[in-house]
């Protein structure tokens, strides 16, 4: 299995709303960072605290509204980069935001063992009424 297969099973995985197939491409120690600014800033290391700091929360918080679209992936080897879109509303204001995202993936035999996401978190503060 190639990096590209890799992340694109996860994407598959996200697609269908299989949470154990999003989890199951990632390395025990994966270090997952959302960028700072984002409501789930931070490094996770390993998939149980990516699943706590980041789906589970951000599920909770959007009320099952929250979408990663990729609609492109390009494969440089063992590091992939997947382009897409999140939108969703967030429920404690009903406001709802749309906003590009860049997410770089590292991967090591089958397993994702790095991850770091690029994206617009004015768009998504301001659906949270930070702003």
């Amino acid at each position: 299995m190639t990096a590209y297969d890799v992340v694109k099973s996860h994407y598959d995985a996200n697609d269908r709303g299989d949470m154990e197939g999003m989890l199951a491409v990632l390395a025990p120690d994966v270090r997952w960072t959302e960028m700072e600014g984002f409501p789930c800033a931070g490094t996770y290391i390993g998939p149980d605290a990516v699943f706590e700091n980041v789906f589970k929360r951000l599920g909770e918080e959007y009320g099952g509204t929250y979408k990663a679209e990729v609609d492109v992936l390009i494969d440089g080897g063992d590091t992939v980069v997947g382009l897409g879109y999140y939108s969703g509303t967030y429920q404690a204001t009903g406001k709802s935001f749309r906003c590009r995202v860049a997410h770089v993936w590292r991967v090591e035999g089958d397993k994702v063992v790095g991850f770091e996401q690029f994206t617009d978190t004015l768009l998504v503060a301001r659906a949270r009424d930070s702003y």
